[in-house]
């Protein structure tokens, strides 16, 4: 069942929370994915198997959140992800992103390292706004970005991305990969190797960057940008138990 939370922002994010024991598991969706994916709802399942308190939620702009999607930008997003984790969960957490997920996962942590205690980071897309869209753009998509304050780019799904200009330069405010990113506690990122939204690169350069003495990456051979086969879903419950394992015997 859907209940939602009122942020100090005013904006209204919906949420379904399951109650059972901690550390409780949060997941963090991708840009434009809503709780409803395939991942997410997996994850759930598999919580109450476990006996696991487990929250899912929609960003602002996203699912059946308030707010339009063109207005939102990285800021808000990790803004509305740390009201959830303040107002609807209690003690440390183990998050796990997806894609864009994964980068809000990384400024959830830096700004509240005292309630996150695990990750799990899945084609985990830190800083793309500034490394993959401002720097695929070509002189007439980055002329007309500054010039109309938004383009155009085409999508797999039904309809074209619309691109802000707020959302690169809000994008640049929240940069994690150019200063020290400490990650003290178990991580686990997961990362196909025919994923075309995030490259391989990403992963080892997001390994290579964070600090932290029990960080692994899983590379699947294969494997596409939704990781939402079954032997994909597998390892993610296989790497957040195992998160969740390292987190009982800190």
């Amino acid at each position: 069942m859907t209940d939602y939370l009122t942020t100090s922002q005013g904006r209204k994010i919906a949420y379904v929370k399951t109650e059972g024991t901690g550390p409780g598991i949060v997941f963090l969706g991708g840009f434009r994915s809503d709780m409803q994916g395939t991942k997410a709802v997996f994850l759930e399942d598999w919580a109450k198997q476990q006996g696991r308190a487990f929250l899912r939620f929609d960003y602002s702009g996203h699912g059946e959140s308030s707010e339009a999607f063109e207005d939102g930008a990285i800021g808000d997003w990790a803004e509305d992800a740390r009201e959830v984790l303040t107002h609807l969960t209690e003690g440390p957490q183990v998050l796990v992103g997806s894609s864009m997920g994964g980068w809000i996962s990384l400024l959830t942590a830096r700004a509240m390292p005292e309630r996150v205690c695990g990750l799990v980071g899945i084609a985990a897309a830190p800083d793309f706004t500034e490394d993959s869209m401002w720097a695929g753009f070509d002189e007439a998509q980055r002329a007309a970005l500054m010039r109309d304050g938004r383009v155009e780019l085409p999508s797999d799904y039904d309809t074209p991305y619309t691109i802000t200009r707020r959302l690169i330069e809000d994008g640049r405010n929240n940069l994690v990969l150019r200063d020290p990113l400490p990650l003290p506690f178990p991580v686990r990122f997961v990362q196909g190797t025919e994923d075309e939204a995030v490259a391989t690169s990403v992963a080892l350069r997001l390994l290579e960057h964070a600090e932290g003495d029990d960080i692994r990456l899983t590379l699947v051979k294969g494997a596409d940008h939704r990781f939402s086969t079954p032997d994909c879903l597998s390892l993610i419950a296989h790497s957040v138990a195992k998160v969740l394992s390292r987190v009982s015997v800190a």
